[in-house]
């Protein structure tokens, strides 16, 4: 090893190091599985919005969005931000309060918990099936984490794929089965102002090695169609083609995946005190907007380094902050640290997001389908062993889907976006704001949402080009149109379901 990945590496265990601390800490205050899977409810209000945001954003704010941009301008790149902009205010003001008050309320620690007692399910059907989905798509959600991080430790100290992965994997395993909702809402914090660290100082540094602002933009400037909404850019012969109007409702769509995304949902529901979330919404609504544009700003600011040569050019666009950060290396040991700090934030915005997506299948397979469906009657104890045994299961699972470093398993994190927002999206709004709506409705409505994802997706999108849409977009308004009409087709709620819905109502 070079001097410079001594270092980068000296600052990466550093912080593996922390985060397994954190686990152990909080190992010993975790006593039953309402803490393991929700803290008991005691999350304060920074803790929540910087966890939730750090595990929502996961390495595609630190490799997604700069590539894109780097790659093809700020059309589609510009539009993604702004619906997922959009998305995560109206997630925070209109659904994370009612839903603190509504799962206290009933009594529900997991999102399948959730669907089961609010319409009062005595089969467990919705809560078998919320489970389900949340395990199908999460699982190899993790994986992908699991794969990012063996290829980001694989490119840059040449350790093998696989025993990078593994040993990632159990770290993330290590701190999450150790201390549960607590250690991964904590660590994601400490992710979170890592992640902001390493995007503030790789665009300070990309600029000053590209000339400045003024030479960056007017880099950008020449590129035809590169800072322009409505036109994506093409290094081929230095063309760019419009970005259409379907194209951009398209894009603006992914906001609407907030709606159902149950690592962050849950988030809400752990919050200690309900008339806090104005500040987490405040905190956590600036905390994305800063970030998202400061994620752009890279890729345009990369590409004014490779125009005058302070990096070389390079195929994988998102890679863009990795190669920012080889340069920073190379300016002296500080640097290097300093560039290990930015990887580091990397490795930190996949770490935040696998632990949530673990605890959450996890908590689906052991809560919802062994105890809740099955009715396995385990002591507080063996309730613990269960959950952690289960995390480990899944992990394992995660692993071997991604023990092909040449799969593409990064493709299934938008199509499990999509897939959350529509299946649970709806159910959630519904559930929250219309007391008409009832079980069928809701049964109806995520198995719908949830098939239409599919079927758009590899059926409807290749009939046509006007089709070719985000699926998330038809499949919520599916969603949401079955559960209503199902909902107003079958017998209204029972009594005592309309009278939980208004006392929750008249808690402010």
């Amino acid at each position: 090893m070079t001097s410079a990945q001594v270092c980068i590496m000296i600052s990466i265990v550093v912080y593996l190091l922390s985060v397994l601390l954190i686990g152990i800490v909080y190992a010993k205050k975790t006593k039953n599985v309402g803490e393991f899977y929700l803290g008991g409810r005691k999350l304060g209000p920074i803790v929540t919005a910087m966890s939730a945001e750090a595990s929502d954003m996961s390495s595609y704010l630190l490799m997604g969005l700069p590539g894109l941009a780097y790659l093809s301008g700020c059309a589609e790149v510009g539009w993604t931000v702004i619906g997922l902009a959009v998305g995560t205010y109206l997630n925070w003001l209109i659904v994370a309060k009612k839903l603190r008050n509504y799962s206290a309320h009933i009594g529900a620690i997991t999102i399948p918990d959730y669907f089961s007692l609010r319409y009062k399910d005595d089969k467990k059907i919705l809560m078998a099936l919320a489970a389900l989905i949340i395990i199908i798509f999460f699982v190899p959600y993790t994986a992908s984490g699991f794969s990012a991080c063996g290829k980001l430790f694989g490119t840059l100290f040449g350790i093998d794929y696989h025993i990078a992965m593994v040993v990632s994997a159990i770290i993330i395993v290590g701190y999450t089965s150790l201390g549960g909702f607590n250690a991964a809402s904590v660590t994601d914090l400490v992710q979170s102002i890592v992640m902001t660290v390493a995007l503030v100082i790789v665009l300070i540094f990309g600029v000053s090695k590209a000339g400045g602002i003024d030479a960056v933009m007017n880099n950008a400037h020449q590129l035809n169609g590169y800072l322009d909404l409505f036109a994506v850019h093409h290094d081929e012969g230095n063309t760019s083609t419009a970005f259409s109007a379907i194209s951009v409702v398209s894009t603006l769509a992914w906001g609407l995946g907030y709606f159902g995304m149950p690592h962050i949902l849950l988030r809400f529901m752990a919050i200690e005190n309900p008339n806090k979330i104005k500040i987490s919404r405040r905190v956590a609504s600036v905390w994305v907007v800063i970030s998202m544009f400061i994620a752009i700003a890279i890729g345009i600011v990369g590409r004014g380094m490779v125009a005058n040569g302070a990096i070389e050019h390079f195929k994988d666009s998102e890679t863009i902050i990795i190669q920012i950060s080889n340069a920073l290396s190379q300016e002296g040991i500080v640097p290097a640290l300093i560039a290990g700090v930015i990887l580091a934030g990397i490795l930190a915005s996949t770490m935040s997001t696998s632990d949530s997506q673990l605890l959450a299948a996890s908590s689906s397979a052991s809560e919802n389908l062994l105890g809740g469906l099955f009715k396995l009657d385990l002591s507080e104890t063996a309730k613990m062993i269960v959950a952690r045994l289960t995390l480990v299961i899944i992990s394992v699972i995660g692993v071997v889907i991604a023990w092909d470093s040449n799969s593409s398993v990064f493709g299934i994190v938008s199509f499990a976006w999509a897939g959350f927002g529509a299946a649970f999206g709806p159910v959630v709004l519904l559930s929250l704001f219309w007391k008409r709506s009832n079980k069928y409705g809701a049964i109806a409505g995520i198995f719908a949402g949830g098939a239409m994802v599919f079927l758009w997706k590899f059926v409807i999108a290749g009939l046509s080009p006007i089709f070719n849409i985000y699926e998330l977009l038809p499949a919520f308004l599916t969603g949401l149109a079955v559960n209503v009409i199902v909902s107003l087709c079958t017998k209204a709620p029972d009594e005592d379901i309309v009278k939980a819905f208004e006392e929750v109502k008249k808690i402010k």
